[in-house]
């Protein structure tokens, strides 16, 4: 029972970071279509690497419009996967188990500056792709993060703690 739970969560996070959950249509993981010219991401063999992937260069903040972030939690003692997109306006939407729209609101200009240093500070380009905790906790929640460019994964136990900083500047992952 244990090894079709590690698999099911396993599962959910690659789908989570390989698909994504962005609006359709998006070619890349800011919401922006790819440069004409150059393949997809999707398109784009899988690294073999276990470092962090680059998908775009994020030399300036993202316009408003922009994903400035996007964060899929799942696992749990349900399973389910909720995905939280924060645009670089602030405004952020929230995904339900089906990827559709459960809520949206906005982050206030401090909320916004919070999130930002968060990410700053994470440094996701020198955080490990996929990280695990010892031991396992089977129910635990795995996160999916996406930002700047970079995917990174980790299991609730193994989480960083600038990671944990960029958890606790999101709204939460469920309504209520």
């Amino acid at each position: 029972m244990r090894a079709l739970r590690v698999v099911a969560v396993t599962s959910a996070v690659l789908c989570a970071v390989l698909v994504g959950c962005g609006p359709s249509g998006a070619d890349d993981v800011d919401g922006r279509p790819a440069p004409t010219g150059t393949a997809s991401p999707a398109a784009t063999p899988a690294p073999t690497t276990t470092g962090p992937t680059p998908a775009t260069t994020a030399a300036t903040p993202p316009a408003a419009t922009e994903t400035l972030v996007r964060v899929s939690r799942s696992g749990g003692f349900a399973g389910q996967t909720h995905t939280l997109i924060v645009k670089g306006d602030g405004s952020w939407t929230r995904l339900d188990t089906q990827a559709g729209p459960e809520g949206t609101g906005k982050l206030s200009e401090a909320e916004l500056a919070t999130l930002r240093t968060a990410l700053r500070e994470a440094d996701f380009a020198h955080l490990p792709r996929f990280a695990t905790g010892d031991p396992k906790v089977y129910d635990g929640f795995v996160y999916a993060f996406v930002h700047g460019g970079f995917e990174v994964a980790a299991d609730e136990e193994a989480l960083a703690p600038a990671l944990k900083k960029v958890l606790d500047a999101l709204p939460g992952f469920t309504a209520g």
